[in-house]
């Protein structure tokens, strides 16, 4: 018997699911059979442009806050109204602000926590009530937390992903008990705009030089992953790396 269940038919809430890796999921997932919900926070187009991919019977947008709590609340009710269940969830939606110690505000910590903490946190309570025995829960961490090349500017990014390695460790014991598979994916240098953005040829060029590869990973490559972790039946409590060898 496969490790790997099938995903047509199942039902999944993507927050952050409009752009980038989120994109790149929703996409991938619906090759596999999966009804999404796309998740974004202000542009309205690009989820809607994600929706008219998939095709409108097979995802719909929903405009929430990630990182607050009654948002998530009306994200999880919505998505079991419009498809009937929900048996995946990505929490891919994150902030990444930059800054060394002396740079870093409260307002700075208070909304990377938000979301980058808080969101998944009650995203995955509100998730494993009404999910199913075979259900699957996946966060999103950094290789950044494990990379030996990791700069100083990197504090409450990688203070907030490391927050989420731990709540994988320890809440994948508890939603075990209901038959829920909860892992993590921590992607290494991927190109999406969010990372790209402001970043010269030359930087770009010495980023994938850290690569034994030599290259940056590409949002479909992590939504691979995702996919697989999505599909299996004994992987739960893990981060997985998804990092092409870098770290």
């Amino acid at each position: 018997m496969s490790g790997l269940k099938s995903l047509v038919g199942k039902v999944a809430l993507i927050t952050g699911g409009s752009k980038g890796i989120g994109r790149a999921t929703a996409v991938r997932l619906a090759h596999e059979g999966v009804k999404v919900v796309i998740n974004y926070s202000n542009d309205s187009s690009s989820a809607d442009e994600v929706v008219k991919e998939i095709g409108a019977d097979k995802a719909f947008a929903i405009k929430a806050d990630a990182g607050n709590v009654e948002s998530i609340s009306h994200m999880v009710e919505e998505t079991a109204k419009k498809f009937g269940s929900l048996d995946i969830v990505v929490a891919s939606a994150a902030l990444m602000k930059l800054g060394e110690l002396p740079d870093v505000t409260e307002s700075d910590y208070d909304t990377t926590f938000n979301l980058n903490v808080k969101g998944p946190l009650f995203l995955a309570q509100k998730a494993a009530a009404i999910m199913k025995p075979g259900s699957s829960i996946i966060l999103f961490s950094t290789t950044q937390c494990a990379a030996s090349t990791v700069t100083p500017n990197y504090l409450t990014y990688c203070m907030s992903k490391g927050a989420i390695e731990q709540m994988t460790r320890v809440m994948s014991k508890e939603v075990a008990k209901k038959g829920i598979m909860l892992n993590c994916v921590a992607p290494g240098p991927t190109a999406t705009d969010l990372f790209l953005r402001g970043k010269s040829e030359q930087l770009i060029k010495t980023l994938s030089g850290f690569n034994p590869q030599g290259r940056i990973g590409k949002p479909e490559e992590i939504a691979d992953t995702v996919a697989f972790l999505a599909g299996t039946t004994w992987v739960s409590g893990q981060v997985l790396r998804a990092n092409g060898g870098m770290a």
